[in-house]
C-alpha cells in the first residue's frame, strides 16, 4: 500500500459546487514543470477536489481487484503503487498549505476531509480482495526475479497492508478503522489548539524601560508587531525569533517569567487545551497497537525504523543521557555560579533565568554576542551561501522563477538545476513568520520525485521556518542559529531534490524516520566552518568580511552548553517512548504524567502548570511518535558522516558524490544500514556523537 495513504491525515474544504473542468487541482497545469496552480486555487476547491481524487482512487482500486488476469508484479504491485495520482497531487497541496498558511476555513475543511481520507484509507488497506492479490505476488517473491527496487516495492507493500489491519477479523477491522479516524481527528485538534495558543497570547510593553537589554532589531519587531495589532509600544509573541531573542536578553525578570509561562503553558487548561487530546490520542494508539498484536504502540511504530525495538532504542537514549547528563548539571551550576556573581538573588536559577544568564556567561566568556553577528548575517547572503554550498558539493544552481507562483507573497520559487543543465527541481521558499503558519520549521513537498508511464517527474520541494523579518530600519539578519536551521531544512530538500528511482513511495525522503534526518543534519556542520563562513558572512552595512577572530569565538563555543541542550533533547525523546510505551493509560494526568517520566533527566527547577505534552505537535500531531530518539540517532550517523568530509576536505566533490550517489539519490530503495555502510565503510557508534559534543569524559567534571 502506498505510503503516501496509509499515512495520510486530515484535509479538505468547504464544500462549494465547482465544475472539474474548472478546477485548477484537477487539470494539468500548462505553468512551466506543471508546477501547481497557486495562483487559481481557492478554498472552495478543495473539497470537489478530493472528492474526485478519492473516486477516480477508488475505481483505479476497484480496476486492480476485478482484473481477470492472475495477480503480478505489474498488475498489482506497480498498479496499487501508480493508483491516486490525483488524490495524491491534491492532498499534497492541501496538507501543506494548512501548516503553513492556515485559516479557520482551512481547519474546517481539514476537520471535513479527515473522515473522508480516513474512510479511502480504509477502503485500500482493509480491502480483502485487494489483500489477497498482493499477498499472492508476495508469496512466490523469490520466483519472480524481481530487481532490487522492486523487491523493495513488493516487501513494503505487503508489510504496509499487514501493519494497516489487512490480516484482522471483520470485526477487528471496523474497530480499527474507527480508531484511525478518531485519531486523525484529534490530531487535528490537538494541532488547531496549539496554533491557536500560539497566537492568543502576545506581551503590550508601554514603557520603554521595560526594554531595557533588547537588541534594537527585537525591538524594532516588537514595534512592527505592536502596529500590526493596532495597539501603542512593542508587541512580543511566541513566534521563535521573537520569543528566544527575548528570553536571552530581556532584563525584566518578571517579563521573561510572563513570556517563559506564556510558551511552555501552552494548551495546558483553558480555551485550548490539549492535555485531555494527548490521552485520547495515547489511548487510540495503544488500542490500535493491541489490535495488531503489538505489546506497546512504541514497537509497532519502531517495527520500521533502523532502531527496531523498543530496548535498542531505551539503551540508546541511555547511553546518551548518562555521560550527557553530569555536564548537563555543571554547565546549569555555571551558569548560577556567574550569575550569582553579578546579582543574581535567588536560591535557584529558574527556567525563565537561564537563557538570559546563559548568554551573559557566554559573551563574558567567549567575548561576542548574538548582536554582533547578526549584522554579517542578511538572509539573501545566507540564501546565495546555502544555494552556493549545493553548488560546491553537488554541481547544482538555483535560479529564481517570478512567473511561477507560491503559495503567498512571501514565498520565492526557484529552479534548480544539475550543471549540466537539466531540471532537477523546483524549489519553494517559504522564510517568515505569519499567523497562518504554525511554529518551527520544516520541509516538505507538493510533489515527490517518480517515474509513470514512461515519464520522469520531478520533484516540487518546499522548506517553511519562522525567520526574523526585515524591519523598516533593517533587512531580514538571522542569527547563527537560524543559519544552521536553514542549512538542516536545506539538506531535507536535498534529499527531495536529488531523488533518483521508479517509485515515489520509495524516493527522497521516504525512509526510515531515524534516517531521515541524517541529510539535514550533516548540513548544520558547514556552519561552524571557518572556510565556509568566510566566503559570504559580511556585515551588511560596511561589506566588511566576518573577522577571523570572530569566526574562531563562534568555532570556539560550538559546544557551549551542549551538555544542556543534548540533555533537553534526549527528555523529549524519553517522553515520547514513555507515552508510547503504555499499556494502560496512567492515573495521574497529563502533566503529572510527564513530570513523573522525565524527573530523572531535570536540570532545571519545574513550575507548576507547565508541560511540554499538550503542545509537543512532533509526536501528537506530526510524524515522529516513538521516533523522536531519532534526532540523536541520526546525529551519531551525522557526526561519524561529516568525520568524511573532515579527512577529505570540507568540499570535497569526490565525498559528496559518493553521499550523493549512496544516500541522497536512493531514497527508501535500500535498507538504510546498508546505504550508510556503503559510505562510510562501517557503522557508526554513539560515542562518535558523545566526542564531536565534547561530552566523552564526564569523569573530568569538578564537582
Amino acid at each position: 500500500m502506498k505510503r503516501t495513504i496509509a499515512a495520510a491525515s486530515a484535509v479538505l474544504a468547504v464544500f462549494t459546487s465547482c465544475d472539474t473542468m474548472e478546477n485548477p487541482l484537477l487539470t494539468e497545469s500548462a505553468l512551466p514543470y506543471g508546477a501547481p496552480q497557486f495562483d487559481r486555487i481557492r478554498k472552495e476547491h478543495y473539497i470537489p477536489a478530493f472528492e474526485e481524487g478519492i473516486r477516480q482512487a477508488k475505481a483505479e482500486i476497484d480496476a486492480i481487484v476485478s482484473n481477470p488476469e492472475a495477480p503480478d508484479f505489474a498488475n498489482t504491485i506497480e498498479a496499487l503503487e501508480y493508483s491516486g495520482r490525483t488524490l495524491d497531487r491534491v492532498s499534497g497541496i492541501f496538507y501543506n498549505l494548512n501548516s503553513a498558511d492556515t485559516d479557520d476555513r482551512m481547519q474546517e475543511i481539514a476537520e471535513k476531509v479527515a473522515p473522508m481520507m480516513t474512510e479511502y484509507s480504509m477502503y485500500v488497506s482493509l480491502n480483502p480482495q485487494l489483500f489477497d492479490r498482493v499477498r499472492a505476488v508476495y508469496e512466490k517473491k523469490d520466483s519472480l526475479s524481481l530487481e532490487p527496487d522492486q523487491m523493495r516495492l513488493l516487501e513494503e507493500t505487503y508489510r504496509s497492508f499487514a501493519r494497516n489491519g489487512a490480516n484482522l477479523s471483520p470485526e477487528d477491522k471496523e474497530l480499527f478503522s474507527r480508531y484511525s479516524e478518531e485519531l486523525s481527528l484529534l490530531s487535528l485538534q490537538f494541532q488547531k489548539n496549539s496554533l491557536a495558543a500560539t497566537n492568543a497570547f502576545h506581551i503590550n510593553v508601554t514603557d520603554v524601560n521595560d526594554l531595557a537589554g533588547l537588541p534594537q532589531y527585537v525591538k524594532d519587531m516588537g514595534e512592527q508587531y505592536a502596529r500590526e495589532k493596532g495597539l501603542d509600544g512593542w508587541v512580543f509573541t511566541l513566534d521563535y525569533p521573537c520569543y528566544a531573542p527575548f528570553m536571552k536578553f530581556c532584563v525584566s525578570r518578571d517579563l521573561r517569567r510572563q513570556m517563559y509561562m506564556g510558551n511552555s503553558a501552552k494548551s495546558v487548561g483553558g480555551e485550548f487545551d490539549n492535555t485531555a487530546t494527548v490521552m485520547r490520542i495515547v489511548e487510540l494508539r495503544m488500542k490500535i497497537a493491541e489490535l495488531l498484536g503489538y505489546g506497546t504502540y512504541a514497537d509497532y511504530a519502531l517495527e520500521e525504523k533502523m532502531a527496531k525495538t523498543t530496548g535498542t532504542v531505551e539503551e540508546f537514549l541511555g547511553r546518551l543521557l548518562e555521560p550527557s547528563l553530569p555536564y548537563a548539571r555543571h554547565e546549569v551550576k555555571t551558569v548560577f555560579e556567574y550569575a550569582r556573581e553579578h546579582g543574581f538573588t535567588d536560591d535557584e536559577l529558574m527556567p525563565w533565568d537561564f537563557s538570559f544568564w546563559a548568554e551573559r556567561y557566554k559573551e563574558a566568556e567567549f567575548a561576542f554576542n548574538e548582536e554582533q553577528l547578526k549584522p554579517y548575517f542578511r538572509l539573501e547572503n545566507c540564501i546565495d551561501a546555502v544555494f552556493g554550498l549545493a553548488g560546491r558539493l553537488y554541481g547544482i544552481s538555483f535560479e529564481e522563477r517570478p512567473d511561477i507562483p507560491g503559495y503567498h507573497r512571501d514565498v520565492k520559487v526557484y529552479d534548480v538545476k544539475d550543471e549540466n543543465g537539466e531540471h532537477l527541481a523546483l524549489f519553494y521558499a517559504d522564510f517568515f513568520p505569519r499567523e497562518s503558519k504554525r511554529s518551527g520549521a520544516w520541509m516538505t513537498e507538493f510533489r515527490g520525485q517518480s517515474i509513470y508511464d514512461g515519464v520522469e517527474y520531478r520533484p516540487f520541494i518546499s522548506i517553511v521556518t519562522n525567520f526574523t523579518k526585515p524591519t523598516g530600519s533593517e533587512p531580514s539578519l538571522i542569527t547563527h542559529d537560524e543559519l544552521t536551521t536553514f542549512l538542516h531544512e536545506f539538506g531535507h530538500a536535498l534529499h527531495g531534490m536529488l531523488a533518483k528511482g521508479r517509485y515515489g513511495s520509495l524516493t527522497g525522503t521516504n525512509v526510515a524516520h531515524d534516517f531521515v534526518e541524517l541529510p539535514s543534519q550533516i548540513m548544520e556542520n558547514w556552519a561552524y566552518e571557518p572556510e565556509y563562513l568566510d566566503s559570504f558572512a559580511k556585515d551588511y552595512r560596511t561589506g566588511e568580511v566576518i573577522p577571523d577572530e570572530l569566526i574562531g569565538k563562534i568555532v570556539s563555543a560550538k559546544n557551549y552548553l551542549s551538555g544542556y541542550y543534548q540533555v533537553r533533547q534526549l527528555q523529549f525523546g524519553i517522553l515520547d517512548m514513555a507515552w508510547h510505551t503504555l499499556t494502560a493509560l496512567p492515573e495521574e494526568g497529563t502533566v503529572e504524567f510527564e513530570k513523573n517520566a522525565i524527573r530523572k533527566c531535570a536540570v532545571l527547577p519545574d513550575v507548576q502548570g507547565t508541560a511540554i505534552s499538550p503542545s509537543f505537535g512532533h509526536i501528537f500531531s506530526g510524524g515522529y511518535s516513538a521516533g523522536y530518539y531519532s534526532y540523536k540517532w541520526a546525529e551519531v550517523l551525522e557526526a561519524d558522516a561529516f568525520s568524511l568530509f573532515k579527512e577529505n576536505g570540507i568540499f570535497d566533490r569526490e565525498t559528496a558524490a559518493s553521499f550523493r550517489h549512496n544516500i541522497l539519490e536512493k531514497g527508501g530503495s535500500v535498507d538504510p544500514s546498508v546505504l550508510y555502510r556503503n559510505f562510510r565503510g562501517h557503522d557508526p557508534e554513539p560515542e562518535a556523537l558523545l566526542e564531536k559534543l565534547g561530552l566523552d569524559h564526564p569523569e573530568t567534571l569538578e564537582e
